[in-house]
Protein backbone atom coordinates (compact mmCIF):
# COMPACT_ATOMS: atom_id res chain seq x y z
CA UNK A 1 0.00 0.00 0.00
CA UNK A 2 1.31 3.89 -0.81
CA UNK A 3 2.29 5.85 2.23
CA UNK A 4 -1.49 7.63 1.76
CA UNK A 5 -2.13 9.39 5.08
CA UNK A 6 -6.19 8.13 4.99
CA UNK A 7 -8.75 9.71 7.77
CA UNK A 8 -9.88 6.62 8.97
CA UNK A 9 -8.83 2.47 8.14
CA UNK A 10 -11.05 0.03 9.17
CA UNK A 11 -10.00 -3.37 9.49
CA UNK A 12 -12.05 -6.50 10.38
CA UNK A 13 -14.82 -8.22 8.16
CA UNK A 14 -16.60 -7.80 5.42
CA UNK A 15 -19.38 -9.67 4.11
CA UNK A 16 -22.33 -9.81 1.47
CA UNK A 17 -25.87 -8.91 2.82
CA UNK A 18 -28.98 -10.37 1.50
CA UNK A 19 -31.94 -8.67 3.46
CA UNK A 20 -35.51 -10.05 3.40
CA UNK A 21 -38.32 -7.64 4.67
CA UNK A 22 -40.96 -9.77 5.98
CA UNK A 23 -44.28 -9.06 8.13
CA UNK A 24 -43.62 -11.36 11.01
CA UNK A 25 -40.63 -13.91 11.29
CA UNK A 26 -41.51 -17.17 10.59
CA UNK A 27 -42.19 -20.02 13.45
CA UNK A 28 -40.84 -23.47 13.75
CA UNK A 29 -41.85 -25.26 10.11
CA UNK A 30 -43.35 -22.31 8.42
CA UNK A 31 -42.66 -20.58 5.10
CA UNK A 32 -43.37 -16.79 5.03
CA UNK A 33 -43.41 -14.64 2.06
CA UNK A 34 -40.56 -11.96 1.92
CA UNK A 35 -42.61 -8.45 0.95
CA UNK A 36 -38.73 -7.44 -0.34
CA UNK A 37 -35.39 -8.26 -0.95
CA UNK A 38 -32.45 -5.90 -0.92
CA UNK A 39 -28.64 -7.47 -1.90
CA UNK A 40 -25.75 -5.27 -0.92
CA UNK A 41 -22.57 -5.39 0.73
CA UNK A 42 -21.89 -5.76 4.66
CA UNK A 43 -20.03 -6.30 8.25
CA UNK A 44 -18.60 -4.54 10.75
CA UNK A 45 -15.89 -2.53 9.09
CA UNK A 46 -16.72 -2.57 5.88
CA UNK A 47 -19.81 -0.46 6.79
CA UNK A 48 -17.80 1.51 8.94
CA UNK A 49 -15.47 2.88 5.77
CA UNK A 50 -18.27 3.52 4.05
CA UNK A 51 -19.59 5.73 6.67
CA UNK A 52 -16.07 7.42 6.87
CA UNK A 53 -16.69 8.20 3.47
CA UNK A 54 -19.86 9.47 3.26
CA UNK A 55 -19.38 12.06 6.54
CA UNK A 56 -15.86 13.16 4.23
CA UNK A 57 -13.31 11.54 5.05
CA UNK A 58 -10.34 9.45 3.51
CA UNK A 59 -11.59 5.74 4.56
CA UNK A 60 -9.84 2.44 3.54
CA UNK A 61 -11.07 -0.88 4.48
CA UNK A 62 -8.48 -3.86 5.53
CA UNK A 63 -9.67 -7.38 5.20
CA UNK A 64 -10.73 -10.23 3.18
CA UNK A 65 -13.38 -10.96 0.15
CA UNK A 66 -13.65 -13.94 -1.95
CA UNK A 67 -13.05 -14.19 -5.61
CA UNK A 68 -16.61 -14.85 -6.40
CA UNK A 69 -19.37 -13.22 -7.22
CA UNK A 70 -20.13 -11.97 -3.65
CA UNK A 71 -16.68 -10.37 -3.54
CA UNK A 72 -16.76 -8.97 -6.97
CA UNK A 73 -19.77 -6.73 -6.07
CA UNK A 74 -19.15 -5.89 -2.65
CA UNK A 75 -15.86 -4.47 -4.21
CA UNK A 76 -17.50 -2.40 -6.17
CA UNK A 77 -19.47 -0.69 -3.95
CA UNK A 78 -16.54 0.28 -1.76
CA UNK A 79 -15.20 1.90 -4.70
CA UNK A 80 -17.87 3.78 -5.77
CA UNK A 81 -18.29 4.85 -2.02
CA UNK A 82 -14.70 6.19 -2.06
CA UNK A 83 -13.03 3.75 0.27
CA UNK A 84 -9.56 2.91 -0.65
CA UNK A 85 -8.98 -0.58 -1.01
CA UNK A 86 -5.70 -0.97 -1.29
CA UNK A 87 -5.80 -3.62 1.80
CA UNK A 88 -8.41 -5.67 0.19
CA UNK A 89 -7.40 -9.43 -0.25
CA UNK A 90 -8.86 -11.70 -2.38
CA UNK A 91 -8.60 -15.24 -2.58
CA UNK A 92 -10.56 -18.80 -3.12
CA UNK A 93 -12.40 -18.98 0.37
CA UNK A 94 -15.80 -17.63 -0.16
CA UNK A 95 -17.11 -14.11 1.01
CA UNK A 96 -19.14 -14.59 3.64
CA UNK A 97 -22.94 -14.28 3.68
CA UNK A 98 -25.78 -12.78 6.03
CA UNK A 99 -29.33 -13.24 5.77
CA UNK A 100 -31.06 -10.26 7.29
CA UNK A 101 -35.08 -10.94 8.28
CA UNK A 102 -36.31 -7.41 8.93
CA UNK A 103 -39.88 -6.81 10.99
CA UNK A 104 -41.64 -3.78 10.10
CA UNK A 105 -41.13 -1.97 13.47
CA UNK A 106 -37.43 -2.60 12.48
CA UNK A 107 -36.88 -5.89 14.64
CA UNK A 108 -34.45 -8.36 13.12
CA UNK A 109 -33.08 -11.71 13.08
CA UNK A 110 -29.37 -12.70 11.38
CA UNK A 111 -27.74 -15.91 9.71
CA UNK A 112 -24.38 -15.43 8.84
CA UNK A 113 -22.29 -17.99 6.81
CA UNK A 114 -18.47 -17.76 6.71
CA UNK A 115 -17.87 -21.36 5.59
CA UNK A 116 -14.29 -22.17 5.77
CA UNK A 117 -13.31 -18.61 5.21
CA UNK A 118 -10.66 -18.22 8.56
CA UNK A 119 -8.93 -14.54 9.64
CA UNK A 120 -6.14 -13.59 7.61
CA UNK A 121 -2.29 -14.19 8.90
CA UNK A 122 -0.47 -11.28 9.97
CA UNK A 123 2.16 -11.79 7.13
CA UNK A 124 -1.28 -11.87 4.26
CA UNK A 125 -0.27 -7.80 3.36
CA UNK A 126 2.94 -5.35 3.91
CA UNK A 127 0.65 -3.12 6.47
CA UNK A 128 4.67 -1.17 6.99
CA UNK A 129 3.02 1.71 4.98
CA UNK A 130 -0.11 1.98 6.65
CA UNK A 131 -1.35 5.51 7.78
CA UNK A 132 -4.83 6.82 9.37
CA UNK A 133 -5.46 9.91 11.96
CA UNK A 134 -7.90 6.77 13.39
CA UNK A 135 -7.24 3.03 13.19
CA UNK A 136 -10.96 1.38 13.92
CA UNK A 137 -11.43 -2.82 14.55
CA UNK A 138 -14.31 -4.72 14.58
CA UNK A 139 -11.84 -8.09 15.50
CA UNK A 140 -12.83 -10.30 13.01
CA UNK A 141 -9.02 -9.40 11.77
CA UNK A 142 -7.31 -9.66 15.02
CA UNK A 143 -3.85 -10.88 13.42
CA UNK A 144 -3.81 -8.14 11.26
CA UNK A 145 -5.29 -5.69 13.50
CA UNK A 146 -2.18 -6.06 15.58
CA UNK A 147 -0.05 -6.79 13.66
CA UNK A 148 -0.97 -3.04 12.27
CA UNK A 149 -0.51 -1.93 16.35
CA UNK A 150 2.89 -3.60 16.17
CA UNK A 151 3.82 -1.63 13.44
CA UNK A 152 2.35 1.81 14.64
CA UNK A 153 5.13 4.01 16.14
CA UNK A 154 3.29 6.73 16.61
CA UNK A 155 0.50 5.87 18.72
CA UNK A 156 -2.36 5.95 15.68
CA UNK A 157 -5.88 6.40 18.15
CA UNK A 158 -7.36 3.43 17.91
CA UNK A 159 -11.52 2.14 17.80
CA UNK A 160 -12.89 -1.50 18.95
CA UNK A 161 -15.68 -1.87 17.66
CA UNK A 162 -17.54 -4.28 20.40
CA UNK A 163 -20.36 -5.76 18.78
CA UNK A 164 -20.23 -8.83 20.98
CA UNK A 165 -17.58 -10.68 23.04
CA UNK A 166 -15.43 -12.99 21.02
CA UNK A 167 -11.94 -14.03 20.60
CA UNK A 168 -11.10 -11.07 18.22
CA UNK A 169 -12.51 -8.52 20.51
CA UNK A 170 -11.03 -10.31 23.57
CA UNK A 171 -7.23 -10.16 22.16
CA UNK A 172 -7.69 -6.15 20.81
CA UNK A 173 -9.51 -5.02 24.31
CA UNK A 174 -6.35 -4.40 25.99
CA UNK A 175 -4.64 -2.66 23.07
CA UNK A 176 -6.85 -0.06 21.46
CA UNK A 177 -7.85 3.63 22.89
CA UNK A 178 -11.34 3.51 23.06
CA UNK A 179 -13.64 0.52 23.06
CA UNK A 180 -17.29 1.80 21.87
CA UNK A 181 -19.45 -1.77 22.86
CA UNK A 182 -23.04 -2.79 22.61
CA UNK A 183 -25.39 -3.50 24.97
CA UNK A 184 -24.63 -7.42 24.17
CA UNK A 185 -20.78 -7.10 24.92
CA UNK A 186 -21.62 -5.62 28.36
CA UNK A 187 -23.47 -8.30 29.07
CA UNK A 188 -21.36 -10.89 27.53
CA UNK A 189 -18.13 -9.31 29.45
CA UNK A 190 -19.35 -8.02 32.91
CA UNK A 191 -23.36 -8.75 33.39
CA UNK A 192 -24.19 -5.23 32.05
CA UNK A 193 -23.63 -2.12 30.90
CA UNK A 194 -22.99 -0.24 34.08
CA UNK A 195 -20.22 -3.04 35.30
CA UNK A 196 -18.69 -3.41 31.60
CA UNK A 197 -18.36 0.69 31.42
CA UNK A 198 -16.75 0.60 34.95
CA UNK A 199 -14.15 -2.12 34.19
CA UNK A 200 -13.31 -0.53 30.69
CA UNK A 201 -12.89 2.68 31.83
CA UNK A 202 -10.07 1.51 34.69
CA UNK A 203 -7.70 0.73 31.63
CA UNK A 204 -8.55 3.23 28.94
CA UNK A 205 -9.04 6.75 28.40
CA UNK A 206 -12.22 6.84 27.28
CA UNK A 207 -15.11 4.32 26.93
CA UNK A 208 -18.42 3.97 26.03
CA UNK A 209 -21.94 1.30 25.84
CA UNK A 210 -24.52 1.72 23.16
CA UNK A 211 -27.95 0.97 24.39
CA UNK A 212 -30.03 1.32 21.09
CA UNK A 213 -33.35 3.32 21.49
CA UNK A 214 -32.17 4.34 25.70
CA UNK A 215 -28.90 6.26 24.11
CA UNK A 216 -25.55 5.67 25.38
CA UNK A 217 -23.79 5.82 28.57
CA UNK A 218 -20.13 6.80 28.64
CA UNK A 219 -16.48 7.41 31.10
CA UNK A 220 -13.44 9.62 30.41
CA UNK A 221 -10.93 9.86 32.97
CA UNK A 222 -12.78 11.31 35.84
CA UNK A 223 -15.82 12.42 34.16
CA UNK A 224 -18.95 10.07 32.98
CA UNK A 225 -22.83 10.68 31.67
CA UNK A 226 -25.23 9.31 29.69
CA UNK A 227 -26.64 10.82 26.46
CA UNK A 228 -30.43 10.03 24.78
CA UNK A 229 -30.89 8.92 22.06
CA UNK A 230 -31.78 11.41 19.34
CA UNK A 231 -35.75 11.87 19.30
CA UNK A 232 -38.49 11.68 16.72
CA UNK A 233 -36.86 8.58 14.79
CA UNK A 234 -39.52 6.20 12.84
CA UNK A 235 -37.08 2.62 13.26
CA UNK A 236 -37.55 0.92 9.83
CA UNK A 237 -34.50 -1.62 10.56
CA UNK A 238 -31.73 -1.54 12.86
CA UNK A 239 -29.21 -3.90 10.86
CA UNK A 240 -25.39 -1.39 10.56
CA UNK A 241 -26.61 0.85 13.40
CA UNK A 242 -23.61 -0.04 15.29
CA UNK A 243 -21.37 0.39 12.52
CA UNK A 244 -22.67 3.74 11.68
CA UNK A 245 -22.06 4.67 15.09
CA UNK A 246 -18.62 3.26 14.75
CA UNK A 247 -17.78 4.94 11.75
CA UNK A 248 -18.69 8.22 12.87
CA UNK A 249 -17.34 8.03 16.14
CA UNK A 250 -13.91 7.27 14.15
CA UNK A 251 -14.65 10.01 11.48
CA UNK A 252 -15.13 12.40 14.71
CA UNK A 253 -12.54 11.60 16.48
CA UNK A 254 -10.08 12.11 12.79
CA UNK A 255 -11.69 15.37 12.99
CA UNK A 256 -10.93 16.23 16.29
CA UNK A 257 -14.40 16.88 17.42
CA UNK A 258 -14.92 17.89 21.27
CA UNK A 259 -16.11 14.59 23.47
CA UNK A 260 -19.54 15.04 23.93
CA UNK A 261 -20.49 16.68 20.35
CA UNK A 262 -18.23 13.36 19.39
CA UNK A 263 -20.79 11.16 21.06
CA UNK A 264 -24.18 13.43 19.59
CA UNK A 265 -22.17 12.86 16.20
CA UNK A 266 -22.17 9.38 16.22
CA UNK A 267 -25.49 8.96 17.92
CA UNK A 268 -26.81 10.72 14.71
CA UNK A 269 -25.50 8.46 12.53
CA UNK A 270 -26.38 5.55 14.41
CA UNK A 271 -30.05 6.51 14.60
CA UNK A 272 -30.52 7.64 10.62
CA UNK A 273 -29.29 3.82 9.83
CA UNK A 274 -32.34 2.76 11.49
CA UNK A 275 -34.58 4.40 9.34
CA UNK A 276 -33.78 2.76 6.20
CA UNK A 277 -33.67 -1.05 5.11
CA UNK A 278 -30.21 -2.55 5.18
CA UNK A 279 -27.25 -1.55 6.77
CA UNK A 280 -25.57 -0.07 3.67
CA UNK A 281 -28.31 2.05 2.11
CA UNK A 282 -29.12 3.43 5.85
CA UNK A 283 -25.60 4.69 6.16
CA UNK A 284 -26.39 8.63 6.20
CA UNK A 285 -24.36 11.47 4.54
CA UNK A 286 -23.02 14.84 6.43
CA UNK A 287 -26.18 16.67 5.22
CA UNK A 288 -28.34 14.37 6.63
CA UNK A 289 -26.13 13.93 10.28
CA UNK A 290 -26.10 17.63 10.31
CA UNK A 291 -29.86 17.80 10.22
CA UNK A 292 -30.58 15.84 13.04
CA UNK A 293 -27.65 17.76 14.87
CA UNK A 294 -29.91 20.79 14.33
CA UNK A 295 -32.77 19.56 15.14
CA UNK A 296 -31.73 17.92 18.45
CA UNK A 297 -31.13 20.39 21.09
CA UNK A 298 -28.32 20.00 23.02
CA UNK A 299 -28.53 19.18 26.88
Amino acid sequence: MAATALDVLCVGHASYDLVFEVAAHPKADEKTVADSLLACGGGPAANAAVQAARLGCLSGFCGYLGADLYGDAHLQELIKAGVNVELVVRGSMPTPLSAIIVKPDGARSLINYKGETKALFAEALDLSAARAKVFLFDGHEPYLSRRLLELDVGRTPSVLDGGSWHPGTEQLLPLVDYPVCSEKFAAQFAGGPEAALARLAENHPAALVTLGERGLIWRRGAEQGRLPAPPGIAAVDSTGAGDAFHGAFAAGLAAGLPWLALLRFASAAGALCCTRLGARPGLPFTAEVEALLAAWPAV
